[in-house]
């Protein structure tokens, strides 16, 4: 009996990676819009933004493949992140901004029980900017996507999410 791709499983659902693929303009993904924990970011001159700060996110790592060429990632993560990006092929300028991560590394500690960002693939004169806590509260304030989560929450009588995915109604 052959199955559809109606009657996968949700493990099998689950297994699948969240694609994204940003060409020539910006793509944002804020507040509670996945609970995948493997991603694959496709963008050229382009830039994405991804927030991965939902208590709806699987506990423990989450995948990050990326295939950028003048393209620049921005990932909104909780305080205590590790985001570890040896994993990356780069070609020609680029770098991983990640000042408090730097500060883990370079005194060899890293916070108990954080969820870990495993970054893969290849970057080709593109960047990673990763912005935690208030920075990244901010960051999701600073949208089109929050002033829509702001208008629909007010006409449900609920509370925003976006710009604190862990707030509920």
């Amino acid at each position: 009996m052959a199955r559809t791709a109606l009657t996968r499983t949700v493990a099998e659902a689950a297994a699948e990676p969240v694609r994204l693929h940003a060409d020539h303009n910006a793509l944002k993904r804020l507040g509670n819009w996945t609970t995948a924990d493997r991603f694959e970011v496709r963008s050229r001159r382009g830039s994405v933004v991804l927030d991965l700060r939902s208590p709806h996110l699987p506990a423990g790592e989450l995948v990050v493949d990326l295939d950028l060429d003048r393209a620049t990632v921005k990932l909104l993560v909780p305080d205590g992140t590790v985001v570890e990006y040896e994993d990356v092929e780069w070609t020609g300028s680029g770098k991983v901004k990640d000042g408090v991560g730097q500060q883990y590394a370079r005194i060899g500690e890293y916070p108990e029980g954080g969820r870990r960002v495993r970054l893969t693939g290849r970057i080709r004169n593109g960047e990673v900017r990763v912005a935690r806590g208030g920075v990244a509260m901010l960051a999701a304030m600073f949208s089109r996507e929050y002033v829509e989560d702001v208008k629909r929450a007010h006409r449900e009588g609920a509370v925003p999410t976006v710009d604190d995915p862990t707030r509920t109604a």
